[in-house]
């Protein structure tokens, strides 16, 4: 079945609407305690702000956005990339703290080393996240190539996704809270893929102290669209050596087995009695040594959520950082998330406070569709079609257990 691509825009807008206003999953069943009031008393919002982030080795200027609630959340995004490249939250004792991976400026997303590493630090990814094996796939008929920048492999949209262009950036307010509204146009034949996509992602911070993501797609010609948001959390970020200690909660009974250059091999396992079995709460270190997989070792796979994208978000994930106090909910429409405990960090990267990155020092959860699906005829299709629109809601939700 496709993901939820709709003909009707307006019956799509409404489902989306009662999406984001579904109730909210009970705090005390978290254990966690909101850091603000409620939406309800949050002061009206003012619009975000923006200042220079720098230019990119081709002379074009990034801009650099930042959204506020009343509660003091900031967050950055730059228009390289799409990327969120701070994230400000309180801990248990109302100290303000940035709980994502980046720099503080485009040159640290541009220099030779990020570039070699690819770590993919805070970027919206497109047009396929994660991997397609060995660069191909078919379609109508018509074999496409695309690039092979993973090993044997496609990753990540190819040597310039959608990581490493600019977008078109307009702020602005709703009633959830500020917003920017990001828009990009891959063109066909852009790393291979067919079709002119038109992409939007909205970034808002919302007053109940969430970051939401509301991705929209389109398309005149057939082509696989897997979009996500490559963040690399670190709730103690700048205070622990990396980030092992934290406690994961992962609302999913089977994974993607994978084979050595991690391409499923179209196995859905359980995952009881595996070091995969997150469905109760273990620190991310606990079991990491247990991983099968080839070296440097760890997660870095798909987690499967549903059997296909689900027609609203609901909490997938669940992470608690014992020092700060600091918990944080995934919710998501998608049908997978790919875990990753940053493997490939290798401490070569010095980012924002002057602190370097080691392995392990910061985890992803990408939502999206499943890698390889468009070589995997038994994955929830991933192929957008003409006249089709792909919508898709994550959300990071901010708290503190006390």
């Amino acid at each position: 079945m496709p993901k939820r691509f709709t003909r009707n825009g307006a019956l799509a807008g409404l489902l989306l609407l009662a999406a984001c206003n579904q109730p909210k999953p009970s705090e005390q069943a978290a254990g966690a305690v909101r850091t603000s009031a409620s939406a309800d008393s949050a002061q009206p919002t003012a619009m975000p702000t923006s200042s220079s982030f720098g230019k990119t080795p081709d002379g074009a200027e990034a801009q650099l956005y930042t959204l506020t609630n009343a509660h003091g959340l900031k967050a950055t995004i730059t228009t390289y990339g799409g990327t969120l490249t701070s994230l400000l939250t309180p801990d248990k004792n109302g100290q303000l703290g940035d709980v994502v991976l980046g720099f503080d400026n485009v040159e640290g997303y541009t220099s030779p080393a990020y570039l070699e590493a690819g770590p993919y630090f805070g970027a919206l990814i497109g047009r396929y996240g994660n991997r397609i094996k060995g660069g191909k796939f078919t379609l109508g008929g018509q074999q496409y190539t695309l690039a092979q920048n993973n090993g044997p492999n496609h990753l990540h949209g190819g040597k310039r996704g959608f990581d490493k262009v600019l977008w078109q950036a307009e702020p602005g307010t709703s009633a959830d809270g500020q917003t920017l509204t990001l828009t990009y146009t891959s063109k066909d034949g852009e790393e291979g893929y067919p079709g002119n996509l038109t992409v939007k992602v909205v970034y808002t911070l919302t007053h109940d102290d969430a970051l939401r993501l509301d991705y929209t797609a389109t398309t005149d010609k057939a082509t696989p669209l897997n979009l996500t948001n490559h963040s690399y959390f670190n709730l103690n970020h700048g205070q622990a050596k990396n980030a092992l200690d934290h406690v994961l909660t992962l609302k999913a009974d089977r994974f993607t087995v994978v084979d050595a250059t991690l391409i499923p091999t179209g196995e859905l396992r359980p995952v009881e009695g595996t070091p995969m079995d997150f469905r109760q709460p273990h620190a991310i270190g606990e079991r990491i040594k247990q991983v099968p997989g080839a070296a440097p070792g760890g997660y870095d796979h798909n987690w499967v959520l549903a059997d296909r994208q689900r027609t609203q978000p609901e909490l997938a994930a669940t992470v608690y950082e014992p020092v700060s106090g600091r918990t944080m909910e995934m919710l998501t429409d998608q049908p997978g998330v790919q875990f990753y405990s940053g493997n490939f960090l290798k401490g070569t990267l010095t980012g924002k406070g002057n602190t370097a990155y080691p392995q392990h020092y910061g985890f992803c959860l990408e939502t999206q569709h499943f890698p390889d699906s468009p070589n995997q005829p038994k994955f929830p299709s991933t192929i957008l079609e003409p006249g089709q629109t792909f919508r898709s809601t994550t959300e990071y939700r901010f708290g503190v257990r006390k």
